[in-house]
């Protein structure tokens, strides 16, 4: 992992699990001490975070959390939804035994996470399985376009998920997705991502109520 990557890692979970508030006013000087990083590094991770939507940067007066916007959230799943299918079905076809056997292991392990409620091990298993789906699915374009997106998803259901009480959901729907890919199964793998997604999109017009 390169600096610039071990601190768009290490920013990005602390946005998601809002360590790092949204609307919060960064600074690269403390982030980079903080981190124990570079500010180069640091500088490059927040402009990523910044294509990623999960910063704004602001000119003259810095860079801040961005907002969580429950219209963005439902339009972003419109997007995410498509991309999502496509991915799995790809993964299928396309993963090798060696891809395939770990995401046997992500299920299982997610399961386990799930089970011991220990949430942020499986925030650490989801964004393994994101980036191994996008290996196994072998299109950088469906790939680079889910990653935008991916961290505004997590971040959302953090905020929401222990109200919800629904991380044994959200790791069999996962496990689902990813026993589909293992066994090259295309169509269950599409089938069994949409209904990961449409759980997504209930779950977020659920908070409305909140």
């Amino acid at each position: 992992m390169s600096k610039v990557e071990e601190a768009y890692s290490l920013i990005e979970e602390k946005i998601i699990t809002m360590a790092l508030a949204p609307g919060e006013l960064l600074s690269e000087n403390e982030l980079a001490k903080e981190l124990g990083l570079g500010r180069t590094p640091v500088r490059e991770a927040l402009q990523q975070l910044a294509r990623d939507y999960l910063v704004e940067v602001m000119p003259r007066r810095g860079i801040r959390v961005t907002e969580i916007d429950i219209k963005v959230q439902m339009r972003l799943i419109e997007v995410r939804s498509v991309l999502e299918q496509l991915q799995a079905k790809l993964a299928a076809k396309r993963a090798t035994a060696q891809q395939r056997a770990r995401f046997v292991n992500i299920a299982i392990e997610m399961e386990s996470a799930a089970e011991n409620q220990d949430y942020l091990n499986f925030v650490r298993l989801d964004n393994e399985y994101n980036g191994l789906m996008s290996d196994a699915c072998d299109n950088a374009f469906a790939g680079a376009m889910l990653n935008q997106l991916h961290g505004l998803s997590r971040r959302f259901w953090h905020r929401h998920h222990k109200l919800m009480n629904d991380l044994p959901e959200t790791a069999r729907l996962h496990a689902q997705v990813a026993n589909a890919i293992a066994e090259g199964n295309e169509i269950l793998a599409e089938k069994s991502a949409k209904e990961h997604m449409d759980y997504i999109s209930t779950f977020t017009k659920a908070t409305l109520e909140l």
